[in-house]
């Protein structure tokens, strides 16, 4: 035998196929007529690989094809299944990937479909999707629930894996060690196991049944390194597009440094709580993001999405595609920072910018605030942390907020900020950095301030007071001032 039809990564493998516990049940649920089921799992857990199984055992001399949005001839057919499309046996894969509004329409249809006593010349729905694309469809249609099958596909267990590298070894006449070792990397994913298996082959030169029995020992670095090549084109856009953030600047990296973080991980489900008390050379990077930047971020990147999730409540991030862990764990990092344009940088800020700014100005600052966070920048603004620093003295936070965990400072200054007592405290905790170039003075007035030179490079900005009618202004003349310099360190 060849090793491609042994190990196999596209189609149904014929000898190294693993039924999962429910393959018996989700069979008679596909072969009972007119009956919508549903197969729902994470990815790499052999849903598809498992339909199509069932299929084949259906219907040996004509399975039925199936359709995938992914594939835009198949976007019409999809579109064209309707109650009169007679007994015929409809297979959509990918079913996460269609629009709301095609979603919604084949929901009503399976509702349709499973309330008819009849179904005998109706059409057969078999949905397939990533996790919960069940409970998905049931909201969207929720009486429809008790009428169709669900069928959940969970990822291959220690023995099922196993068994099917021995299964692709005995047809080989080879042995695999160790073993134990492929078992751990695939982490139930058989996909990702007949990768691995397949590649192990390779690197040795086997790529048929051997004649006599062969041991192969196997060296992981390389096998982990050519597996990542092979992965690369499927998961490195969406990688660099979540590390680069929502707008890139050569030292945003913060989403970077989180997600290298997880990938050292020994599990694809972190608490970023956890993680950023453990790794306090990387603690401001993560808070930077945690609490506000990443939830906005997996919204706004459909890409990033599919592949990351993050609950902003829990602070739980996770991998679910093991495929992808494991080429996180083994990717080339620095290469990957080199590649996304960041620059290296030993420091590591909790916050882009500081403001200070005294409370007569606060319309001002609370307008600045949210132009920078739209443009994917921290900004500590007393307001947004107060609950996180309940209990605690704020001179000893704005002590460190200001002189240390910000990498810039932007001083809103007139009259109000030299007289008021906490501006002043401010001040004199970034006094010192302003010789360092890391404090934007924004003189609303002509105040002079000891320590602050007349001639040091600021934004003279005279503000009238009325917000609505300089927001533009203050875009153009502050916000995006601001922001060339930090685009500029």
């Amino acid at each position: 035998m060849n090793l491609e039809d042994v190990f196999v990564t596209e189609g149904v493998p014929q000898f190294t196929f693993v039924r999962p516990p429910n393959f018996s049940q989700l069979l008679v649920d596909v072969r009972r007529a007119g009956m919508p089921v549903i197969v729902e799992g994470q990815s790499g857990t052999g849903k598809t690989t498992t339909v199509k199984q069932v299929l084949l055992e259906i219907y040996p001399d004509n399975v039925p094809k199936l359709l995938s949005p992914r594939e835009p001839q198949d976007l019409p057919l999809i579109d064209e299944i309707n109650i009169s499309s007679g007994p015929n046996i409809f297979i959509i894969d990918d079913f996460h990937r269609l629009n709301d509004t095609s979603k919604r329409r084949i929901a009503d249809l399976a509702k349709v479909i499973a309330e008819r006593d009849d179904r005998s010349n109706l059409p057969k729905l078999v949905i397939i999707g990533i996790n919960n694309v069940g409970s998905d469809l049931i909201q969207l249609v929720p009486d429809v629930a008790k009428r169709i099958g669900i069928h959940r596909i969970a990822p291959g267990t220690r023995d099922s894996i196993t068994q099917l590298i021995n299964a692709g070894c005995d047809h080989l006449n080879i042995t695999i060690s160790p073993i134990e070792e492929i078992v751990n990397e695939s982490r139930g994913d058989y996909w990702l196991t007949q990768q691995i298996c397949r590649t192990v082959c390779l690197s040795v030169g086997v790529d048929r049944t051997q004649e006599n029995k062969r041991d192969i020992t196997w060296n992981s670095s390389l096998v982990n390194q050519l597996v990542v090549e092979k992965l690369h084109h499927n998961y490195d856009p969406a990688v660099k597009e979540f590390c680069r953030g929502r707008r890139f600047r050569p030292t945003n990296d913060p989403y970077y440094k989180l997600l290298r973080a997880v990938s050292e991980q020994e599990s694809s489900n972190v608490d970023l709580n956890e993680l950023a008390n453990s790794r306090p050379e990387i603690k401001g990077s993560i808070n930077n993001v945690k609490d506000h930047r990443l939830k906005v971020l997996l919204e706004q990147k459909e890409m990033c999405s599919r592949l990351f999730y993050y609950d902003p409540e829990t602070k739980g991030f996770a991998i679910e595609d093991p495929a992808l862990f494991y080429y996180l764990r083994n990717l080339d990092w620095d290469s990957l920072r080199q590649r996304c344009g960041f620059r290296n940088a030993e420091e590591d800020y909790e916050f882009d910018i500081a403001i200070s700014f005294a409370g007569e100005n606060r319309d001002f600052a609370n307008f600045l605030v949210d132009s920078l966070k739209n443009l994917d920048i921290s900004v500590f603004y007393d307001r947004h942390y107060e609950d996180n620093y309940l209990g605690g003295p704020w001179s000893k936070y704005f002590q460190e907020i200001f002189a240390q965990r910000s990498r810039l400072v932007v001083a809103l200054l007139d009259q109000y900020h030299k007289e008021k007592l906490w501006p002043t405290f401010e001040r004199d905790c970034f006094a010192l950095r302003i010789p360092n170039g890391e404090v934007i003075p924004v003189f609303l007035d002509d105040t002079l301030f000891p320590g602050i030179p007349m001639d040091l490079v600021s934004i003279k900005y005279q503000f009238n007071g009325n917000l609505e009618e300089e927001k533009n202004s203050i875009m153009q003349n502050v916000v995006l001032r601001i922001v060339s310099k930090l685009d500029s360190i």
